[in-house]
């Protein structure tokens, strides 16, 4: 089975990998950069929002390129306000060649207020924390959460909870059958 991620960092494309693998046999998984059609940092609904573009995407790409892939995956990483805070969250939309579509969204994890701030003047949170940590690469690793928990939760951690629940409408056909398509 063929999956399509919709970016090429290796975090994203190692926590499909790992998710599919959960449930199917077989699996390669293949990075393909699109465009999120969203803020480079998205916030709230955009991340949702963004995520569901790059999935659209690669199922378009797909039917024109005659790939033969079964799942089209958007990862979105964004901030999120909820109960006067705000966290930061991964959002997962999963495409299958039919147009069934599934979300998922990771744990989410509070954010500080320096941090929101400077997020809400337009910068991302990955630049925000590749200033405290020095490593620009940041993004491409552990991530915000990786830096906050001491590694002991990495960013590709939230995406493979987010994927897996994403993967649960595809799982209990059954149950999601009047869901809406794509």
């Amino acid at each position: 089975m063929k999956v399509l991620v919709g970016s090429k960092n290796p975090v994203k494309i190692e926590a499909a990998k790992e998710a599919f693998s959960s449930y199917f046999k077989d699996i390669e998984v293949e990075g393909v950069e699109v465009d999120s059609s969203v803020p480079d940092q998205p916030i709230d609904e955009e991340v949702f929002e963004g995520a569901e573009h790059r999935a659209k995407v690669l199922k378009i790409l797909n039917e024109k390129a005659r790939i033969g892939s079964s799942f089209f995956v958007g990862i979105e990483g964004g901030v999120i306000n909820i109960y006067s805070k705000w966290f930061g969250i991964g959002v997962v939309c999963i495409v299958d060649e039919k147009g069934n579509t599934g979300f998922g969204s990771s744990p989410m994890f509070e954010l500080w207020e320096d941090a929101i701030e400077k997020v809400l003047d337009g910068d991302e949170l990955g630049d925000v924390m590749a200033d405290i940590t020095g490593d620009s690469n940041i993004k491409r690793k552990g991530g915000a959460v990786g830096f906050l928990t001491n590694g002991v939760v990495e960013r590709k951690d939230l995406y493979i909870s987010a994927l897996k629940l994403a993967l649960i409408p595809f799982l209990k056909e059954e149950l999601y059958s009047k869901r809406y398509k794509i």
